[in-house]
């Protein structure tokens, strides 16, 4: 038996939906349909009533569900410990955050964080964001650090996760300038003439985000794609090269459009074309018991930083 079948059941038994529970288990339902038959096969009977909507459980289900609980909080309060222990001897903060993140606002923030924390050790893994959410889902890292728009959520428990907020990212376009400074590319581009678009892949995160964009701009956008990647660096090179205009987070850009290689790709006077983005930290919530290592200790430090941010705010 796998613990994830553990708590894919007592996500299933609290939301009484397979498709509620698939999306916050960050799975297909299918997939998560074949986890919990595989949990069924394993305990030798059916715990769960497909009959009725919404789901039920069976009287063995129910006994299932009571024992899963105080399994997965067990194991759940010796990972901590073991991952506290492990954390505080080698005093490295591991980071799970997406590539775009990671090439981009990820080295900055550290150094930030450094001179008003002090220094550590930290391990970055870069992934892609379904990948970042479950390496921390999975007890591989200490924080996770990812975009969020209330557009594009993922969903994790608050009862076994916190946030902090570290601030915020604006995505808009850029493109190359030409000789007197201004951009070769400029939106929205005209019907029989559209702008060369360099593009997210399908499914990227900030791709979804870009559609938006499109989708709520005031006029009609004329764009042709003619290149696309996962990764926002990825773009940031075809614009340098100027291959058309391209979507990008301020914080990929900024050295460049203080050197003026890069511009705004939306003309003087004109809004929209652009939306915020929080970036945001997680992590899993320790038990009462477990030891306080350097991760705690910045995410205390991150913690008052985030309140102190919020007071000057309401102050202003």
């Amino acid at each position: 038996m796998e613990t994830k079948w553990l708590e894919d059941f007592v996500s299933l038994a609290e939301t009484r939906s397979f498709s509620r529970s698939a999306q916050l288990r960050h799975v297909t339902q299918p997939a998560f349909s074949r986890r919990i038959q595989a949990l069924e096969a394993w305990a030798g009977t059916d715990l769960v009533d497909r009959s009725s909507y919404p789901t039920r459980l069976t009287p063995a289900g129910k006994t299932m569900y009571e024992q899963a609980l105080e399994m997965l909080q067990s194991l759940q309060s010796t990972r901590s410990m073991l991952r506290a222990h492990v954390s505080a001897g080698k005093g490295m903060v591991g980071f799970a955050v997406p590539h775009t993140l990671a090439f981009t606002f990820f080295p900055t923030w550290v150094s930030a964080v450094h001179e008003k924390f002090g220094s550590f050790r930290s391990r970055l893994f870069a992934l892609n964001v379904h990948d970042a959410v479950m390496r921390l889902v999975e007890g591989g890292c200490d924080l996770l650090i990812a975009y969020y728009h209330p557009s594009q959520p993922f969903q994790l428990d608050p009862a076994r996760y916190e946030m902090v907020s570290l601030g915020l990212e604006v995505l808009a376009p850029y493109s190359k300038p030409d000789a007197d400074g201004q951009p070769i590319y400029k939106l929205p581009g005209r019907q029989g003439q559209p702008l060369p678009y360099l593009g997210y892949a399908a499914g990227a995160y900030l791709g979804r985000v870009t559609e938006l964009i499109l989708k709520e701009a005031a006029e009609a956008v004329h764009l042709e794609r003619v290149y696309e990647t996962d990764m926002a660096e990825g773009l940031k090179a075809m614009v340098l090269e100027g291959h058309g205009v391209a979507f990008l987070p301020y914080s990929a850009v900024r050295g460049e459009l203080e050197s003026g290689r890069l511009v705004s790709a939306v003309p003087e006077g004109m809004t929209g074309f652009k939306m915020d983005m929080e970036v945001r930290a997680y992590r899993e919530k320790p038990t009462g018991d477990a030891p306080q290592g350097g991760a705690a200790a910045l995410w205390n430090f991150l913690k008052e930083q985030g309140a102190s941010a919020t007071g000057d705010s309401k102050a202003a």
